[in-house]
This record gives structure tokens, C-alpha cells and sequence, in this order.
């Protein structure tokens, strides 16, 4: 990858970097008597979702996201009921913004950038979660990983975003909190940027490719962005 090249797409995760998924934690408080147990329930979602793609399957995130709260569910002894998840449904698919978003993508905007998304979760018809949330008017395109059947950090999925915008890998920037996803987009010869929000954080081990960029919140991180390769 030529690393002098200026990015001209910024691909954005959206669940936990762009909306703000502690707004799960009263379910999880209500029927746990702990809101961490949402961190629990998340990172096993995670670890499923990718164990379906590494086995060959695929089901959509949302019914692995039901699934897992009533296998967290057994593990606590606590019986989920159909009413709950569909509350977790809903309350997923109505998750507010990070304070951080707006400012940050308009900057972005504003620097000539083009935008877009690349989510685990399903299509949705409008009103979307970033339509909900104030953010679907900054992006040209929400991609999901359902056309493909398969999970990020999959490299079917980064390739689905570069064939569609008729991208060169190093043209692309993974914008996520998630270190999973940055390593396997710059796997796929993307640039990496990761938002370091609480319970995530770089991993200091061999070969573990480290993101270009890294920053504590979306707005810092926007900053460097723009300093790094302001697109106009």
C-alpha cells in the first residue's frame, strides 16, 4: 500500500463508534441487576458473529443478538422472555449518537471527505438507526455486511465497500472503535483510525497490524484525519 497517498474515503463503523450503545445498559440492568452485564452480552455477540463466518454460516445480526442475550440469559440463570427481545431490538435500532459524531463529521464534510458506512448489522428501511440518530445525512452510503453473508472482519466485507465505490484499498480509511475491524481492514491494505472509547484499546502484541491513527474521541480523531489528508 502506498502510504503517501492522501485518503479520500473515510468507511465508518457504526454500533458503539458512531451510537452509543451504553444506552442498552437499563435492559440489561432490568433483567440482570447489572448494566455491565451489556459488555458480557456484547463481546460474546462479537466472538458469534464471527464464529458463523469462520464455520461458513451466516445469520443475520440482529437475530444473533437475540440469541445471545437468552444464551447470557442461561449462563445467569435468567429467563429471557420474547417481550425482552423486543426490547433489545428496539432499543437497538433506536441508539442515539455519540456527542462526538456530529462535530466530528462535519468536519469531515467540510474537508472534502466522502463518507460512508460499513455495519455487521442488517439493511434497515427508513427511518434507518443513523437517520434515528441524526447522522444519515452525512453519508453517501450505508453498506452491510449481509450482501456478502458474512462478518466483519472478514475480507470479503472491505472488498464489498471497494468494489462498489470502484476504490483502490489505499483510497480507504476504517473509521472504529473496534480494533478487530482496524486490523482487518488494514489486512485488506486499508488505512486504519481507531477512537479509543472506553473498553477498547490498541493491542500491544506481535505483528498485530497498529492503526494510522488513534485518538479518544471522534472529534480528535477527526483532527488528525484532516491534518493527515485533507481530501480538498
Amino acid at each position: 500500500m502506498n502510504q503517501n497517498k492522501p485518503v479520500s474515503t473515510l468507511v465508518f463503523d457504526v454500533n458503539e463508534t458512531l451510537l452509543d450503545i451504553t444506552t442498552l445498559e437499563p435492559l440489561f440492568d432490568r433483567l440482570f441487576g447489572d448494566p455491565a452485564v451489556l459488555r458480557e452480552w456484547f463481546a460474546e455477540l462479537i466472538l458469534y458473529s464471527q464464529t458463523m463466518t469462520l464455520s461458513g454460516l451466516y445469520t443475520p445480526f440482529g437475530k444473533l443478538a437475540g440469541g445471545t442475550l437468552k444464551m447470557i440469559g442461561s449462563i445467569h440463570d435468567v429467563d429471557i422472555t420474547h417481550d425482552d427481545i423486543s426490547e433489545l431490538a428496539q432499543r437497538i435500532g433506536s441508539m442515539p449518537a455519540h456527542e462526538d459524531a456530529v462535530p466530528a463529521l462535519t468536519l469531515l464534510r467540510d474537508a472534502g471527505f466522502r463518507l460512508v458506512t460499513l455495519t455487521n448489522s442488517a439493511s434497515a428501511a427508513s427511518p434507518t438507526p443513523l437517520e434515528r440518530a441524526g447522522l444519515g445525512e452525512f453519508f453517501e452510503h450505508s453498506f452491510s455486511v449481509e450482501s456478502v453473508g458474512k462478518f466483519k472482519p472478514a475480507p470479503e466485507t472491505y472488498q464489498l465497500v471497494a468494489d462498489a465505490l470502484k476504490a483502490e484499498a489505499s483510497d480507504l480509511c476504517l473509521v472504529a472503535c473496534h480494533l478487530w475491524d482496524t486490523i482487518g481492514a488494514q489486512a485488506a491494505g486499508w488505512h486504519g483510525a481507531l477512537v479509543t472509547r472506553p473498553h477498547n484499546a490498541l493491542l500491544p502484541a506481535a505483528e498485530v497490524p497498529v492503526p494510522d491513527l488513534v485518538a479518544p474521541d471522534l472529534i480528535k480523531l477527526a483532527d488528525q484525519i484532516v491534518r493527515r489528508w485533507k481530501a480538498t
